[in-house]
């Protein structure tokens, strides 16, 4: 890292702090290319150098997978790697780059950051998320996942529910509650989980699609190391508020490609233009949405322009919010204009996924017709954002909350 961080060329005379970072960014792509050639380094390697590069999130600070720049520059490294034939990151990636990553960095030890960040980068760790419970979805501070102290370690029994990947999953992002008799925001400690330890089982959930992306994980006696808790015990409600808003801002944004008219529009189009008969309503139909997916992608880019640090805020709220009633509107036109075509041509038997349906590929309307009924939910409904958005950003007077000063143990529960 200090090699390849020398040979970045210092501020030029009279040039901005802007243009700077950037040109230190493309040197460091100069040198990342040059020394190890995409035709000629294994993937998993080549994410490895690219993280000791800095390059893994720029923004990140140095020795972390970052050189402490701004987020946007991100696109710089992306897009170049891209040019050079650097495959995407795989949907088994997704929790750690978008969720885990800017959750270990903001709030994990050094000792954490060295320890988990660059087998979450390469992929070596694939990660999930362990936050909702049967009865604690949308007011995830009232989990009652219980984990108590037992020396240098933490003994956890419960059950979380619709955990995304955890049948692939090396770690998983963990909130217990760890103390029951303080209010609930206030007692609760987020934990690195080893999904390989004793006593976790994970168990499918078939969804109306046939596959089982979905998952419900039972907790039983695990011992999680205090080494691996992330943030100060208590400090969980804060420390899960960093993940959920990077989730929230990421399904809103990153699920909508940076291209014009890509990602579910897409998909509507293609159905249109097979078809051999335009009906004029129709067409008004299909103009209304690709305006609402032009002004969505818009609204995001203009978003991640505008974004000066590594967490977003509640504004992410915005764009997940429309997101989700965007892609159900699409993926609903395009069953219709197939007709009763629709109803045929998709394989329901139940089977294991090792992708995250957020927006389908090239072929999928059938199948994300269903799916993307889920993007209401997953990430925070859309009640809930719809609550974010009033308080936290129009500063609405908030929901009458009657439990918030009570301590756990003395809230009425189902």
């Amino acid at each position: 890292m200090s090699e390849t961080l020398a040979t970045l060329p210092g501020p030029a005379p009279g040039g901005s702090s802007a243009d700077t970072e950037r040109k230190g960014v493309e040197a460091a792509l100069d040198l990342l290319l040059a020394e190890h050639p995409v035709d000629s380094t294994e993937p998993t390697e080549l994410f490895g150098h690219q993280y000791d590069a800095g390059l893994a999130w720029v923004h990140f600070p140095e020795g972390f997978g970052g050189l402490g720049v701004r987020p946007e520059l991100q696109r710089v490294v992306d897009d170049r790697l891209r040019e050079a034939g650097v495959k995407p990151a795989d949907h088994t990636r997704f929790f750690g780059m978008t969720l885990a990553g800017p959750t270990v960095v903001t709030h994990g030890s050094d000792e954490l950051r060295r320890r988990l960040l660059r087998p979450m980068f390469t992929g070596e760790d694939i990660w999930c998320q362990l936050f909702s419970e049967p009865v604690a979805g949308s007011d995830l501070a009232g989990l009652a996942t219980r984990a108590v102290r037992d020396g240098d370690e933490w003994v956890v029994n419960g059950q979380k529910v619709w955990n995304t990947m955890a049948h692939l999953a090396d770690r998983g992002m963990l909130v217990a509650r760890t103390d029951p008799e303080v209010p609930k925001h206030k007692g609760l400690t987020y934990f690195a989980l080893d999904m390989h330890a004793q006593g976790v089982e994970v168990r499918p959930l078939r969804q109306i699609t046939g596959e089982a992306e979905f998952n419900e994980v039972y907790l039983t006696d695990v011992r999680v190391p205090d080494a691996d808790r992330i943030g100060d015990v208590g400090e969980g409600w804060r420390v899960s508020m960093t993940t959920l808003m990077n989730e929230r801002t990421t399904i809103g944004g990153g699920a909508v490609r940076p291209e014009r008219g890509s990602g579910a529009i897409a998909e509507a189009l293609r159905i249109w233009n097979e078809l051999e008969r335009h009906d004029p309503v129709r067409r008004d139909q299909l103009i209304d949405l690709w305006i609402d997916a032009e002004v969505l992608r818009l609204t995001n880019l203009r978003a991640g322009a505008r974004r000066k640090a590594g967490n977003p805020g509640p504004e992410g709220s915005i764009g997940k919010l429309c997101f989700a009633e965007t892609n159900m509107r699409i993926y609903e036109f395009c069953v219709d204009l197939l007709g009763a075509h629709g109803l045929i041509d998709y394989d329901y038997d139940m089977r294991r996924s090792d992708m995250i349906g957020l927006v389908g590929p090239p072929g999928s309307a059938r199948k994300m017709f269903l799916r993307s009924r889920a993007n209401s939910i997953e990430g925070g409904t859309s009640e809930i954002q719809r609550n974010i958005l009033g308080e936290r950003v129009l500063g609405l007077p908030g929901e009458p909350r009657v439990d918030k000063e009570l301590p756990w143990s003395e809230v009425p529960r189902s």
